[in-house]
């Protein structure tokens, strides 16, 4: 099996970036809607799944941490 060459690699971790930029957005999203549309009924959906939001958020910011560690480790 060939080993990736480095625009494969760069590609891979700015990959690995946006999908935690991604992530991290779609929890903060899920976290901050409740306070923007507090009388609808989606709000209240919003308000049950606070976990997941928090959970997409802590994964985003791995994905993020991930990212730079393996760029400034060099």
């Amino acid at each position: 099996m060939p080993l990736p060459s480095a625009p494969q690699k760069s590609k891979a971790r700015n990959e690995v970036l946006i999908k935690g930029l991604t992530i991290a957005l779609i929890g903060i999203i899920i976290l901050l809607a409740p306070i923007f549309k507090p009388e609808s009924g989606i709000a209240q959906l919003f308000a049950q799944s606070h976990i997941v939001g928090w959970f997409a958020l802590v994964l985003g910011l791995a994905f993020i941490g991930q990212h730079l560690w393996v760029r400034f480790k060099k």
